[in-house]
């Protein structure tokens, strides 16, 4: 019987009920000796830009002089697009939907209507724009807003068929109401439903078209107060459309019908076209077909004009996708869209109604897409977006962001990304041209890296608060497609997408790739600028398991001092097959592969092709590693992975144990369950794994229908619970209910009957130069730091031969060093710094191009280095910092004697999901993200708080998949399932980033209006200009009700100001130059005038001396 020594308990107690001040206290020479240059006011946490495609949009509008594009959406936010590297973000308060937005053209400011029957006005003169009014009615609900070009008066159209006038300079309602029962006739005896139309006669002002849902067409005369002529039709309207001239206008119906009235024969329309209905031969009227849910009618000077439609098909069209019709002339064009369209808008060239249109494109807002067509070419086709609208092509499962890459990278990856690109592009430019882009001063390269449910990878430009894609890699072509339902049995580990990405690792100097699926495979991929066929893929096949142990597992909160190093073959474990190189994939059907009881054994998830691969330029495969079946169970999902290109290994971890590949050879090296990472002679061994259990079928952390202990699951951190997970399912790439995952509630830090249950899987992996022994003799040499899920840190090291040639023959030797630390919680990153307080990076090797030639190949080897090795340790000093980071704590260890310096409690109410060692301003720091919202930041290697932010709540898993932390104060995290939100923790950058950001509005001359034309302007054949303020002002209307609707200052009341005070001062700097010019002018006439004067003065003068002398002479005297 083991003995009981009640003094260890009591150290134990007092180790963990000692403060962080009091570990600190032994470590007092070190933090002398290591000084900190990062301070807490060196930190301020803001929003900088969103990339991506609008999440569910509902509304657009268009600035034809400004050429900006703004889209609402169903959660309240705004979009606004300009030029490629032009955007901006915006959030109403209230979360409503934008049902309709309208410009103030050429103003610098925006009209948004919201659902909740609000109005704001927006002033897009800053670069971050805010509300400057609002106007809450409380009676009535918003259906239509009309506001004509170079008016200030905004027509309202409401549920109940009235309409209200608000003068947008002061948001204030008008007196002058236009009534449903006055604008219908008297004896109509239902109500004409809501207003779904409103727009002015383009030659005339003061006649206003009013649309009602029920069929019914008003014009209303503004002056008379009475509606001049009413059109009436059996099918309800969704949308009107004028022609420039004013004699015509154009219906959509609900029935797919387009009917076209003269304004002067109101009793029956002039045409009635279905324009996908069949036409019965006998006369008889066409079948009704979808409604057509918007229509426009553009103008052109020399040739037929277009109408533009979308919707109105055929009912028989069952399963058809969205189409917009163009009809211009005799000819119609159906394009199909790939996703229903939620809007469309014609650009044309002048934003004057009364003049020829000229349209030249048309922008088309479809539920997950923007496309913009070119009327000006044959076959429409369409412009190439400059927009990063492309992240959500495949949902995002995975994420990274490399933040100070190395220069010449982005070249790289554009030059074999251009080569991906579609053909058959519009070849003008692109039409949303307007705004400026920032003036930042400093900017470094960087790359995001998104990973897709589709198995492909993404690599994106996002330097300078830009976001532009550089290439795209597609990880699935190196497995066969399963065809039939026997195919895709076999790899029954996965509900849907089997190729989705779950974890990479990159190296930005090698240039390395190496990606993990949730087929539990790897794929190592290398760089090249060249073409290459291979032959047969390389491929490995791993077999990973977890065998059974009574040994007792320690407390999960407990310090243990690590044990001498045990010898490790190098070579997969005793009892199982070694696992090689093969050239062909396993046959995943063959009954051979089938254990005695007919379980399926050594079976890889996905079948490799066995076909030659044509590898494009870019990133091509190196090696591919498969886990296989083991006695019909499938292979767990890999939790970790970490590749090193100078020492040529990949390792990767599961809930099974680790395993190292060295992708050089093409063999595996290490293959141990997690039990055996751990010294022999340790006395508190981990338990490897309990009595496996049935596996529910669940691909989110924890379903509801998880059984009894879901609910007690829930409340654990992720490394706890997902790596029993044994599917996959299409819910990785979906929201996740908030329901589904209570990250708010406090987690115990003791090891419970839950905990026991579950495995303890290899969560954090990271390649080091440092000493692999408590003794502080020999130099630092290659390590791996291995971190579970229960908070035990190993160090296992590497024996690389020396020399390139004995590399690729002698075996690698790796030795286990046993348990450096034990964290509560899981672990989640590890890095080393020197005696300085720098961080160690991991050695590479400088990336050569393995297809270029021999010569070549030779310069490039020849430039291989490794970074310099940390200084050997001189005797009786530590000479590195080991920083460990878990869900609960921070501790930093010093090396080689491995004692705790620091140590920090980050959280006791919830847990960190995210952590990154980044470095930022001359000095480094722990990045937490924990899944209460806040973020945090520690400093190195004290561990003191510096910043503490309740940044958001965290209500699904997308952010906690997607959100990492980089060097110089940069983050981001998928905000949406089609937007990436982009912050930052650094002062310095939100001191800047109003330079940073780009300018919606720029001075730009409003064109020119129509000219009338002699006899237009002789005979009263014009436009009709109308005085609103007249009509809608308070002294001619009076005063609206006050219980209608409430007024609000927006907060950006002050910015306003300052805009219009510096619109203002732009005026008054115009009048004054004008002024001099004039004052100049006259000056010039003043100056010839007085030398009029003087030639004048100087005549009279000789004209009086010749009177003198000729005055008393006679004629003859003369």
């Amino acid at each position: 019987m083991k003995k009981f020594n009640i003094r260890k308990v009591l150290d134990g107690l007092t180790a963990v009920s000692s403060s962080s001040s009091a570990s600190q206290t032994g470590a007092g020479k070190e933090n002398d000796a290591v000084p900190e240059s990062l301070q807490s006011e060196h930190f301020q946490l803001c929003k900088t830009v969103r990339h991506g495609f609008p999440h569910q949009p509902c509304s657009m509008a268009f600035d034809p002089v400004q050429k900006i594009l703004a889209v609402g959406t169903l959660t309240g936010a705004l979009r606004l697009f300009g030029r490629a590297g032009v955007e901006c973000y915006c959030q109403h308060e209230s979360g409503a939907s934008v049902i309709q937005l309208q410009f103030l053209i050429n103003e610098g400011a925006l009209v948004s209507a919201l659902a909740d029957d609000s109005i704001h006005l927006w002033n897009l003169r800053q670069k971050i724009p805010a509300i400057l009014h609002s106007l809450k009615f409380n009676r009535e609900r918003i259906t239509y807003c009309h506001l004509p070009f170079q008016s200030k008066w905004l027509y309202i159209g409401t549920e109940r068929g009235n309409i209200h006038i608000v003068n947008v300079e002061s948001f204030t309602l008008s007196g002058y109401v236009i009534m449903w029962n006055k604008a219908i006739e008297l004896s109509t005896k239902t109500h004409p439903g809501p207003v779904v139309h409103i727009s002015d006669n383009p030659m005339d002002e003061g006649k206003l078209l009013i649309g009602f849902e029920c069929g019914v067409v008003v014009l209303w005369d503004l002056k008379s107060k009475k509606a001049d002529c009413r059109y009436n039709y059996d099918e309800a309207i969704h949308s009107v459309a004028w022609h420039h001239e004013g004699k015509q206008f154009l219906c959509s119906h609900s029935d797919g019908t387009l009917t076209t009235w003269n304004i002067r024969t109101p009793a029956k329309p002039t045409q009635i076209i279905t324009p996908h209905g069949k036409q019965p031969k006998d006369g008889k009227k066409p079948e009704p077909c979808k409604p057509i849910l918007k229509v426009e009618y553009k103008t052109t000077r020399a040739g037929d004009p277009f109408m533009v439609l979308s919707g109105g098909l055929s009912y028989d069209t069952v399963g058809r996708r969205a189409c917009l019709t163009v009809m211009h002339g005799k000819s119609t064009a159906v394009l199909e869209m790939d996703f229903p369209i939620v809007d469309f808008l014609t650009l044309c060239e002048t934003p004057y109604p009364n003049d020829f249109q000229e349209p030249y494109a048309v922008v088309v807002l479809l539920e997950r897409d923007l496309v913009v067509i070119d009327l000006g070419q044959i076959g429409y086709p369409i412009f190439e977006s400059p927009y990063p609208l492309s992240i959500h092509e495949s949902p995002v499962t995975c994420c990274e962001y490399f933040a100070d890459c190395p220069a010449e990278l982005i070249p790289a990856l554009y030059s074999v990304g251009s080569r991906q690109k579609r053909q058959g592009y519009s070849k003008k430019d692109w039409p949303i041209s307007g705004g400026n882009w920032g003036q930042g001063t400093e900017s470094y390269p960087e790359i995001i890296i998104t990973g897709h449910a589709d198995g492909s990878i993404k690599f994106w430009d996002a330097s300078a608060l830009m976001l532009q894609v550089l290439y795209k890699l597609k990880t699935a072509k190196v497995f066969e497609r399963a065809r039939g339902k026997e195919e895709k049995a076999n790899a029954d580990i996965v509900d849907e997408d089997p190729f989705a990405i779950q974890t990479l690792c990159w190296c930005p100097e090698s240039r390395m790739l190496c990606v993990a699926g949730v087929s539990a495979h790897v794929i190592v991929y290398r760089f090249s600028k060249q073409e290459v066929a291979t032959a047969n893929v390389q491929l490995l096949e791993v077999r990973m398991q977890c065998e059974l142990s009574d040994v007792d597992s320690p407390d999960a909160t407990g310090e243990q001092t690590p044990t001498q190093a045990s010898s490790l073959p190098s070579s997969p474990q005793d009892g199982e097959p070694p696992a090689t190189a093969s050239t062909q994939p396993s046959a995943g059907g063959n009954g051979s592969n089938s254990s005695a009881d007919g379980h399926r054994d050594n079976i890889p998830c996905l079948q490799v092709r066995s076909s030659p691969l044509k590898q494009s330029p870019g990133y091509q495969v190196e090696l591919v590693v498969q886990l296989v079946w083991v006695s019909g169970e499938p292979p767990q999902q890999i939790t970790s992975l970490a590749i090193n290109s100078s020492y040529g290994l990949v390792v990767f971890g599961n809930s099974n144990g680790l395993a190292v590949v060295d992708y050089l050879q093409k063999t595996l090296l290490l293959n141990l369950g997690t039990s055996e990472l751990y010294s022999p002679s340790e006395p508190n061994q981990r338990q490897p794994c309990s009595p496996r259990k049935a596996r529910q079928p669940s691909g989110a952390l924890c379903d509801s229908n998880d059984g009894p202990n879901a609910a007690e699951e829930r409340c654990k951190s992720p490394n706890s619970v997902k790596y029993k997970s044994r599917r996959f399912s299409k819910t990785v790439a979906n929201d996740f209910d908030s329901k589904d995952v209570l990250f708010s509630r406090s987690r115990s830090s003791s090891m419970t009957s839950v905990d026991r249950e579950s495995r303890e899987a290899v969560c954090a992996l990271c390649f080091c130069e440092t000493f692999p022994k408590k003794s502080s003799e020999g130099a630092p040499s290659p390590c791996v730091l291995v971190g579970t899920t229960q908070g035990s840190v190993m160090l296992v090291a590497l024996s690389l031969p020396h020399g390139d040639d004995h590399r690729l023959m002698q075996p690698v030797g790796i030795s286990s060093c046993g348990t450096v630390a034990r964290l509560k919680g899981g672990i989640l990153t590890m890095a080393l710094l020197d005696a300085a307080g720098a961080v160690l990076p991991a050695s590479y090797e400088p990336w050569y191009d393995p297809n270029a030639s021999d010569e070549e190949q030779e310069k490039e080897k020849s430039r291989w280095r490794r970074p310099a090795s940390p200084p050997s340790s001189q005797e009786g000093h530590d000479s590195q910092f080991a920083v460990l980071c878990s869900e609960k704590q921070a501790k930093v260890l010093a090396m080689p004697s491995q004692t705790r310096v620091y140590k920090h409690s980050i959280t006791e109410s919830s847990f960190v999901l995210r952590a990154d060692v980044v470095q930022m301003g001359g000095g480094n720091c722990i990045a937490c993200l924990c899944a209460n919202g806040h973020i945090m930041t520690l400093s190195l290697p004290s561990l003191r708080p510096l910043l503490d932010v309740n940044y958001l709540p965290l209500t699904d898993m997308r952010i906690a998949r997607t959100f990492c932390f980089s060097n110089l104060g940069q983050a981001l995290y998928l905000t949406s399932p089609t937007e990436v939100q982009r912050i930052t923790y650094s002062q310095e950058t939100c001191d800047n980033l109003q330079e940073m950001l780009s300018e919606l509005f720029t001075p730009v001359e409003t064109p020119e209006a129509p000219n009338k034309g002699f006899f237009k302007g002789l005979f009263g054949g014009g436009a009709q200009s109308l005085d609103r303020e007249d009509l809608f002002g308070e002294t001619a209307s009076g005063k609206a009700s006050r219980s209608l609707a409430q007024h609000i200052p927006g907060p950006g009341n002050m910015e306003g100001m300052k805009g219009a005070a510096s619109g203002v001062v732009g005026d008054l700097a115009r009048a004054r130059v004008a002024l001099d010019e004039r004052g100049q002018k006259l000056g010039e006439l003043e100056e010839r005038t007085a030398a009029m004067m003087a030639s004048a003065d100087s005549f009279s003068k000789h004209a009086h001396d010749m009177m003198l002398k000729y005055k008393d002479k006679k004629w003859y005297q003369l």
